[in-house]
Parts: C-alpha cells; structure tokens; sequence
C-alpha cells in the first residue's frame, strides 16, 4: 500500500512537472519543481560498491518514471539562456544540466540491466554485460562528466612519471645514494610501534597546523575541532584512514606504522582537508539544488590537494616527510592507470600487479589490497588525483599574477563548495 502511494506521488508530480513546463514558467518555478520531482523519484544514493549500485537498479515503471522526468527537465533548461540568470540560478542551471545527461546516461544503461544477473564484487566491473560502458559511466560520476577512460589512462601514465622525478629531487637531496636511501627509509627510526604514539602524532600535527592555516584558508575560526581516533571499521580497513562526522580514523592494525604517513595523513582527512571542507559547507551560501548532490572529484581532490600545501602549512619539516606525501602520490598516480586497465581494458591479476611491480617496489601487500579495492569500487580512486590536478592548475595560474593571496585565492575557490569539476571549470 505504501509503494502504491508513493508511485502515484510520483506520477502527479510528473504530470505537474509536464504541465508547469508547457506554461512557459519562470526559472525559479523550474528549480522548485525539479527539487520537488527528484526528491519524489528517490534515486538510490551512488555508493561505492559497483555491485551494491547495480543491485539497487529499481523496476522497469521506475526507471520509465525517472528518464520522463529527466527528458522533461532537459527540453524545459534548452529553452533558458543562463547569461539571464542572477548568479545562484546560473549554478542551479548548470548542476541541473550536469545531472540531467548523468542520469539519463544511467537510465540507458539501467533499461537494458538484467536483474537475474549473477553479482560477485571479486570480479571487476569489465566482467559483467556491457562493463565498459558501466565504467565509463561511473568513471564520469565520480570524477567528472567530461572524463574518458583512455584519457584518465594517459593522465595516470602522466602522473606516474612527474611524482617519480619529485621522489628522485628529494632523494638526490639526501646526498645518498639511490641504494642507501631506500634501505634508510626502512630504518626502525621510522616507524611508530603504539597505537597511542601514532594518535599522539597526529595531535601534535594538529596543532602544528593550527598555527598557521587562518593565514591560508578562510573560514578557520568558525571551523570547529576534529576528533582524531583509531578506525575500527573492517569495511574500511584497506583504506590508511578515513574521515566521518567530526572524526578522523586513522588505521592501525598492530603493525609499524610509517612516520612518514602523518603528516599527509591529517591535512588530508582533518584541517584543512575533510573535515575543513565539509564544514565550510555549512558556512557558505549553497542552494537546495546544490544540497541534494554531492561531488567527489571536488571532495576527494581537495583532500588531495591541500597535501600539496604541506610546506605553506609548517608541516613536511625533512625531507623524508615530504617524501612521505610523495610516496602515497606515486600509489594514487598507479591507481589511476591501473583503475582502468582493471575496470575497462579487462586486465587480469597477473597483468595487474605486474603494472604495480614495475612502478612500486616492495610493497605488494599493498599492491594486492588496493587492487581488490579498485574491484569492488571502479572509479572511485581516480577522484583524489583528477581533482587535486585541477586545484593545483587553478594555483599554478593564480599565482602567476602579482596579487596572489592565498586567501583569497582558497575563498573563490571555496564559494560554492563541491561543485563538478565541469563546472568549477567554467564558473565566472
């Protein structure tokens, strides 16, 4: 009875939809009736797991329910010229766009979904029908609607190449040899062996950064604290750490554990990463439309890229914990090429770890891990490199002119919280 009523909810939005359009109605009528009719058509929230979104996949009348809905939007925005727009509507225009192609893009791909198919997430999206374009789909919902597979493979090759000749200026630094330093970066001094020595690691970095950042990033004295913990969820352990309502988990499982992580580790996950980000959400100006969709590749990138900032933040004080951050950049940059070999290109294990050996030494435990990750989570890796490079292109230019601040650079960047990357990229 409760399933019938909300179906019939549905179809009279729809049909209010259908007939506020051929009205002629103002754009502001259209923002309202595209909140009420997507919040109506309960669309399963995108999760990580490819096999969880698949499973999720609702009934033929549904889907037929959403691609009118989204066919309807799409004919009804052609007819809006943005340049009339005031500046939040412009936004609303072009998210409203963005979601519009996405999600009829799903809708073809979710017609043609056979539900009796068998699921097993220790095989790779390429196995199921039509894999590849499942891919380049999720591919374009993580990162970035105007992604290709081939061209996230090159830039992934790309990435490889400019990290390994950041590694190689600091360990040239180091007036060691290539042989000595690598065996050094082993040495015992390295490494916590107490959980409590790694939490008390990250307060102290906490506090390091807390003495600098209000001269970076705006916003700070109204940003409040962020807890820092032990993770103690199994579903998350082949991540180093991971961040959830005011609380950053590091992952300690009884082994060493790299000094060199702690730095990157907490810029990435408290302030001014994660936790930083999603609360400036809460301070900035965000529409309804904005607030019923979530970006990672602006999420996930900016925790990226304010690793980058180390420096500027008073962190990365040696060499050796600047190469920390490099070291996981160099496991990122493989990810993203190896993300799609496994995914779209169909690359086998063997073929799989082998990609890995050839660009990361000594570390395929890891290797095998993030493999099995990138598995059951298709194109949710490549979000931290794809956004941190667009983040770091928009410095590189803003530094150029004399009146750079980072201030005001971090605001701008800011102002509309997590957007596309699409988007963000052709915002006036």
């Amino acid at each position: 009875m409760i399933k019938y009523r909300i179906r019939n909810i549905v179809v009279i939005l729809l049909f209010a939809f259908q007939i506020a359009f051929s009205q002629n109605t103002s754009f502001e009528m259209l923002r309202k009736q595209f909140l009420e009719g997507y919040t109506a058509l309960d669309i399963p929230n995108l999760q990580v797991n490819y096999v969880q979104n698949l499973m999720a996949i609702k009934s033929v009348e549904e889907i037929n329910n959403q691609e009118t809905f989204f066919k309807a939007v799409k004919e009804q925005l052609a007819s809006v010229n943005p340049l009339n727009l005031e500046e939040y509507e412009r936004l609303d225009y072009y998210i409203m766009n963005y979601e519009v192609e996405l999600n009829l893009e799903r809708i073809s791909l979710e017609k043609q979904w056979n539900h009796n198919t068998q699921l097993n997430d220790s095989k790779s999206i390429y196995s199921i029908e039509k894999g590849n374009d499942w891919y380049a789909y999720l591919l374009k919902r993580w990162v970035n609607a105007q992604v290709t597979p081939e061209d996230i493979f090159q830039f992934g090759l790309e990435e490889i190449e400019k990290v390994k000749t950041e590694m190689k200026k600091l360990q040239e630094l180091s007036n060691l040899s290539v042989e000595t330093f690598n065996k050094h970066l082993n040495d015992s001094s390295f490494f916590y062996y107490n959980v409590n020595d790694v939490e008390q690691a990250f307060n102290d970095i906490k506090v390091e950064v807390a003495k600098t950042s209000a001269r970076i990033f705006p916003y700070i004295k109204d940003i409040s604290d962020v807890e820092i913990a032990q993770g103690s969820n199994a579903s998350l352990a082949q991540v180093p750490a991971y961040y959830n309502n005011g609380t950053f988990y590091f992952n300690y499982f009884d082994k060493p554990f790299n000094k060199r992580q702690i730095d990157w580790i907490y810029i990435h996950e408290g302030i001014p990463g994660h936790h930083y980000q999603i609360m400036v959400n809460n301070i900035i100006k965000r529409t309804e439309i904005q607030n019923l969709f979530w970006y990672s590749g602006f999420v996930e990138g900016w925790g990226a890229y304010v690793e980058y900032l180390g420096k500027d933040l008073g962190v990365y004080k040696t060499i050796y914990d600047e190469y920390g951050k490099w070291e996981w950049d160099l496991i990122r940059s493989v990810r993203v090429a190896l993300d799609v070999g496994i995914n779209y290109y169909g690359w086998s294990d063997d073929k799989a770890i082998s990609f890995w050996k050839t660009h990361i030494a000594n570390l395929d435990d890891i290797g095998w891990r993030e493999i099995i990750r990138m598995k059951r989570w298709p194109a949710q890796v490549v979000a931290y490199k794809y956004g941190a490079h667009t983040f770091l292109q928009f410095l590189k230019e803003a530094k150029k002119r004399d009146e750079f601040e980072f201030l005001a650079f971090h605001s701008n960047l800011l102002k509309y919280g997590d957007i596309p990357i699409s988007i963000l990229l052709t915002k006036d």
